[in-house]
């Protein structure tokens, strides 16, 4: 079984050297490497191609919310999991919204720390049981104020989910085009800006993903990869 490769992108060394021992207990993790500003991590990633990034938040240079934009935005198939002294609401939608998947405090990494790798590298997002609070606490604040919450679907052109219907129900790229009297490639380009803009990166989530929202009817067995 492959090893879980984790960059570790902190201003502060002692920290990253306790990381560092305590990640080298885990027989399924392996850190490959390690980068003291935002700048650096964003580098660093593109040399090392890592599974998941432990970013902290405040450092020099470039901060660890702008590193984590420029991660996502050239490389969606890396994972970032926030690690952070920051225990607030502010810090933590920011830091969902610039794309990261989990955050964990600094002071119960010992405890989180581990899982958290885990459950983020499955495909999963990780919070500290308060902050999942915070999250279901605003939604259901928003409902309360008659908003509904804004979701990556509302994001999509109305072309776009034409697209993604397409997709899901098995078209071909070139099928798209002829049906929608487009170019080829204007669909692939529809088509990558629909999996950046909903996170998705294969074919089968873009089909599970369009029957959760009601948009075709298929049996789950019959998606595969």
């Amino acid at each position: 079984m492959s090893k879980i490769r984790v960059l570790l992108v902190d201003d502060h060394a002692i920290l990253r050297a306790g990381l560092m021992r305590l990640l080298e207990e885990e027989s399924d993790i392996e850190v490959v490497g390690e980068a003291e500003n935002g700048r650096e991590g964003v580098q660093k990633v593109q040399e090392l191609r890592p599974d998941i990034v432990l970013m902290d938040i405040g450092m020099p240079v470039m901060n660890g919310m702008e590193a984590t934009k420029q991660i996502k935005k050239r490389n969606q198939d890396v994972k970032i999991l926030v690690l952070t002294m920051h225990d607030n609401e502010e810090y933590l939608f920011q830091v969902l919204q610039a794309g990261a998947a989990g955050y964990v405090l600094k002071k119960a990494a010992d405890s989180d720390l581990v899982n958290a790798i885990h459950v983020v590298n499955n495909g999963d997002c990780f919070l500290y049981p308060s902050a999942a609070k915070m999250v279901v606490e605003d939604y259901l604040e928003k409902l309360r104020q008659g908003q509904e919450p804004t979701t990556s679907y509302d994001s999509l052109t109305d072309r776009e989910r034409e697209i993604l219907k397409l997709v899901a129900e098995g078209y071909t790229n070139r099928e798209i085009a002829e049906t929608l009297f487009i170019s080829v490639k204007t669909v692939e380009t529809h088509k990558a800006n629909i999996m950046e803009k909903l996170n998705l990166h294969k074919r089968a989530e873009l089909v599970r993903y369009a029957i959760r929202k009601g948009m075709l009817q298929v049996d789950f067995d019959e998606v595969v990869d």
